[in-house]
């Protein structure tokens, strides 16, 4: 039969099954197919939706042809099933064919197989008596089952399925045991890695306390312990506990990698603590907080912000302000870290944004989607309303999915090993990894280390080649974030976003107040400016805040706040009214914890001139390096000065108060307030 030999090949005259029902093929030309059906019926087909069609099927005389064989199946088979497979196939075939399978060209059918001279019935039966004469008898009946068998499956169905049936990984072990065993495996994920005696207990006590003491028997020790091995396989049960909950939180779908192909269609934005100490402000040492912003399709670290402690909202949004604008060149950073001197098209990016002319080389990426997690940090109303001001959508991660960002997980990662590393202060990834008492070397502060970590950023991060970056037409060969950007970039386009002074002031946080006679009042604060006093004691006009005024403040630096002018438009700058006693800025956090230090003394903690001169103190302990020796007498050759609000100051590490009397008063001028509206002329 021409079947066996060819069987996915249409002819004229074959019989299908298709639509449900048999047909004729009558005609063939080109791609049509002429059926004609049981009921007298034509229709024209295209080949390919008939063959196509879930139903068709290739029909011989006593049914569907036969299969192709499963080749990856059959070479699970034992060799033995297979060469008796095999052996079967032979006589299948010379029964339906006249010829074993393989003969030569030119063979002739033996006496009694010739199908021209023989009907099927008459060469199964002299294949039975063959057998039979050789010591394989078998009947004509279970001859015509191996045939079809054969038809329906090929050389698969002749295998002895006894040989291909895969054992359980549990054996014979009662399914109850195995329930308890993978329940008890599971909860193992959330707690401290324990032996494998102790899952076994948990076991027992767990099916005594379901079925009853002793009424479900469990496997010797030696089996119980093999069960376990294959339940625990790939779950690290007895492993890491890290290690573990990770593997725990992977997708149990596939993972579908996303395709960026322009800068900003995807960014991601995460928080780490890094692995270096630094000095803070009070003078301590502590691990300050990263968040970047990272972007999908050129790996460009869009933005860096160092924190002494917890990110705040603010922080984030800053961190999206920070994206839309160049970096500026620094004044200690060479010529080869300029725009002007990089791989990016700085001439048409400067025809379009005047900013980088003095610009470090380093892409402004204007997001499109970012992706975060579910920290109270991107989710607060500072972060999402900062968002959709700039025309930006928010997509959360799955929760206790850390695959959902995984490129900024990743660059964490980099930035340990290729920055902090190499650090006085590192820590290391671990307590095992941490050398003997890290904090004696801190030496740098928080502004230093993030002078260094920009620099690095532009210098290290932005030009070193990534794996993750190949051009199409280039498939060899990394490229850089900045060649990466260079490439898109000239497709994509380059829109700039202008931020002036009010918006930046619209991405602080917010309070609101009463403007009394003494001014704001804000944490045991007191802030007041000339341009309140027409509004003491006056309503905003805002009934949904009972006529509160609307106040912005930065978190990183109390010593000023702006309010919003509801009668007039625009901001007024209110400044801290003991301002002059601080001789630099100071964050809320140092002021929480002065407040902390004048309650411990003992003193009213609400009284704000007692809080600025503990405040005084940490900050002029923190000028001195940590553990750097206390001089027993302040030096002759530094002048010591007074503050005009009374507290004390030196150029000394140290300050005797018993000389304080003696010390000459000095007029000291603080520090400058940083007022964006003098910028204004830059929008």
């Amino acid at each position: 039969m021409t079947g066996l030999a060819r069987p996915g090949v249409l002819r004229v005259g074959d019989q299908v099954r298709f639509d449900g029902g048999e047909h004729t093929v009558v005609a063939i030309e080109n791609t049509s197919v002429r059926l004609l059906g049981a009921d007298g019926a034509s229709r024209v087909v295209l080949l390919p939706f008939l063959l196509a069609d879930e139903d068709f099927a290739l029909l011989g005389a006593d049914g569907p042809g036969p299969a192709l064989a499963p080749t990856g199946l059959l070479e699970a088979a034992p060799a033995e099933a297979l060469a008796q497979a095999r052996f079967w196939e032979r006589h299948v075939v010379e029964i339906e064919t006249g010829l074993p399978p393989d003969s030569p060209p030119g063979t002739v059918p033996r006496p009694g197989y010739d199908p021209a001279t023989t009907t099927l019935a008459e060469r199964q039966r002299a294949k039975a008596q063959e057998l039979a004469a050789v010591g394989r008898p078998v009947g004509e009946r279970t001859l015509q089952r191996i045939r079809s068998r054969y038809r329906e499956q090929g050389l698969l169905g002749l295998v002895d399925q006894r040989t291909m049936r895969s054992s359980s990984p549990t054996g014979r072990t009662d399914p109850r045991v195995v329930t308890a065993l993978l329940q008890a495996i599971g909860e193992e994920t959330e707690v401290s890695t324990g032996t494998r005696a102790r899952l076994m207990r948990r076991v027992e006590r767990a099916l005594a306390d379901e079925y009853g003491d002793k009424a479900v028997p469990l496997p010797s020790r030696a089996v119980l312990y093999r069960l376990v091995d294959r339940l625990t396989t790939g779950r690290h049960t007895f492993g890491a506990a890290t290690t573990r909950r990770q593997t725990a939180n992977r997708p149990t779908g596939p993972f579908t990698p996303s395709t960026e192909a322009r800068p900003g269609e995807q960014v991601q934005i995460d928080t780490t603590k890094l692995d270096v100490l630094v000095v803070l402000d009070d003078g301590s040492t502590g691990r300050p907080e990263l968040t970047i912003a990272v972007d999908m399709a050129t790996r460009t670290i869009c933005a860096a912000v160092l924190r002494p402690e917890s990110t705040k909202a603010v922080d984030a949004a800053l961190l999206l302000a920070r994206m839309l604008v160049p970096e500026p060149m620094r004044p200690t950073w060479p010529h080869a870290l300029a725009a002007s001197a990089s791989l990016l098209p700085h001439a048409r990016l400067l025809r379009i944004d005047a900013r980088f002319a003095q610009a470090a080389a380093k892409p402004v990426i204007v997001p499109e989607t970012i992706t975060t997690d579910h920290g109270a940090v991107y989710l607060s109303r500072t972060f999402t309303d900062a968002c959709r001001q700039l025309g930006i959508s928010v997509q959360l991660a799955h929760p206790g999915t850390p695959t959902d960002k995984g490129v900024v997980e990743r660059t964490f990662s980099s930035i340990n090993s290729l920055f902090c590393q190499h650090v006085a202060s590192y820590t290391g990834r671990d307590v095992s990894r941490r050398g003997t008492d890290p904090a004696r070397r801190a030496a740098f502060s928080l502004p230093e280390l993030d002078d260094l970590l920009q620099e690095w950023v532009i210098a290290g991060w932005q030009l070193r080649p990534h794996a993750a970056l190949a051009h199409p037409f280039l498939p060899r060969r990394s490229m850089s974030p900045n060649d990466a950007y260079a490439l898109l970039v000239a497709s994509s386009g380059y829109l700039p976003m202008t931020l002036g002074p009010t918006d930046y002031i619209e991405l602080l946080p917010t309070t609101w107040r009463t403007v009394n006679d003494y001014g704001i009042r804000i944490d045991n604060r007191t802030y007041d400016a000339p341009e309140l006093v027409p509004y003491r004691r006056q309503l905003s006009g805002v009934s949904a805040q009972r006529g509160r005024w609307e106040v912005h403040f930065d978190p990183h630096d109390v010593s000023h706040v702006f309010v919003r002018d509801h009668r007039a438009g625009g901001w007024i700058t209110a400044e801290w009214t003991l301002r002059k006693l601080i001789a630099r800025p100071f964050s809320d956090s140092l002021w929480r914890q002065a407040r902390r230090t004048v309650a411990a003394r003992g003193h009213d903690d609400t009284d704000q001139a007692r809080i600025a001169r503990a405040l005084d103190d940490l900050l002029q302990r923190a000028g001195r390096r940590p553990h750097s020796p206390r001089p027993a007498v302040p030096e002759p050759h530094l002048p010591q000065v007074r503050l005009a609000g009374g507290l004390p100051a030196t150029g000394a590490e140290h300050f005797d108060e018993a000389d304080a009397d003696d010390a000459p008063l000095a007029e000291v001028i603080p520090f400058g307030i940083f007022d964006p509206f003098s910028e204004e002329d830059y929008r």
